[in-house]
């Protein structure tokens, strides 16, 4: 079994920055969802029909002729603390780490591909990529739905598409979501009239980790509401229609705010990045909006010390259970601030995340 441990001082590849728009696009995410025509769905299947579906979703997983291989690990029986490692890494959801029965996921090594087995649906496939990488991430799916039907067959209706627990998937089964970093849309308060224009056009938004959890860092997920009706071509141009719009507008709040106000912007990057460089406790809260404005004067080149894959490896190594992985050890709330504080001094000084000293006794 792969030692989630290991994972604690890299990053997924989807983190990287390298990909169109990264100043404000993080990431791209396609999700599919997909059942088993001979099983009922998670939430009516048995203890012992659950099993059967992860051992046949396991052993064809196994089978698919991948690039690189994808690995299993089982999330039955495993500690709370490394699921919610893996919620942080995005690798599986908050509803699959909180589940029961058998269930786990499989992941690629750099992190862009992901298959959690018995969450809503049977299957939850994901690919990721780094900036807005639509057309990418959307033919590497294919080709993994691809690889796996020739091998399960999938409820599947000639009318509805395919079947899913929730009816708001069934149809194409995919979500498609792209994560961008907004802070000067929230600053001249712009961000609520430009997301009341995307729920008109059926699109979501939510939080960093998705549906129920809030905007933290001025981050946010913008994906598609309707599956049934719409194919995944008219669902993708839908998206990649408005997306460039998002960052447009964010780009000229950047642009006015910098133009209008741009010494008391410089003034405030500039606190937020001293008070990361020489706190002794951060909560989380306090990380991620601090982190964000640092973000902010990298793409605007006011912060030219630092780069963006540093520091969105940073949003994500904070969490709680990151810092745990990191220590080696639990870590109660004031203990995980205090690590915390100590992480962020030790990466800003351009150390590697295993040389951040927060391991030691003084934390115990």
């Amino acid at each position: 079994m792969m030692n989630l441990d290991q994972l604690a001082t890299t990053s997924g590849g989807w983190l990287s920055a390298t990909g169109p728009d990264s100043e404000i696009v993080v990431s791209t995410r396609i999700r599919l969802a997909r059942n088993l025509a001979t099983f009922p769905f998670s939430s009516r299947a048995t203890a012992h029909q659950k099993s059967e579906i992860e051992q046949i979703l396991r052993e064809r997983l196994g089978q698919i002729d991948l690039k690189i291989p994808l690995e299993y690990v089982p999330l039955a029986g495993m500690p709370p603390l490394d699921r919610q490692f893996l919620v942080e890494r995005q690798l599986v959801s908050r509803e699959l780490a909180g589940g029961e029965g058998a269930r786990g996921v499989a992941f690629a090594p750099d992190e862009t591909v992901s298959v959690m087995v018995n969450e809503e649906d049977h299957l939850r496939m994901q690919v990721m990529r780094s900036g807005l990488a639509l057309e990418s991430a959307w033919e590497c799916m294919d080709d993994l739905d691809n690889r796996l039907e020739r091998r399960i067959a999938y409820a599947f209706h000639e009318e509805f598409g395919y079947l899913t627990a929730c009816p708001t998937n069934v149809g194409t089964g995919m979500r498609a979501s792209i994560m961008l970093h907004l802070p000067a849309l929230e600053y001249t308060r712009q961000s609520e009239q430009v997301f009341r224009a995307l729920q008109k056009i059926h699109l979501e938004v939510r939080g960093l980790y998705g549906e129920g959890s809030r905007a933290s860092g001025h981050f946010y997920q913008i994906s598609n509401q309707v599956t049934l009706g719409k194919n995944e071509e008219t669902i993708l141009k839908d998206i990649q229609g408005v997306i460039p719009a998002v960052i447009r507008y964010e780009k000229d709040a950047r642009e006015a705010w910098s133009r209008s106000d741009q010494v008391a912007l410089k003034e405030r990057i500039r606190r937020a990045l001293e008070t990361l460089r020489t706190a002794t406790m951060m909560t989380s809260e306090e990380a991620m909006e601090l982190l964000s404005l640092v973000r902010l004067g990298v793409t605007m080149h006011f912060v030219e010390e630092l780069d963006l894959p540093v520091l969105n490896q940073l949003f994500i190594h904070t969490q709680p259970a990151h810092l745990q992985k990191l220590a080696g050890r639990p870590l109660d709330s004031e203990q995980r601030n205090a690590a915390r504080a100590r992480y962020l001094q030790a990466r800003l000084e351009g150390k590697g995340p295993e040389a951040t000293g927060i391991d030691d006794e003084s934390l115990a």
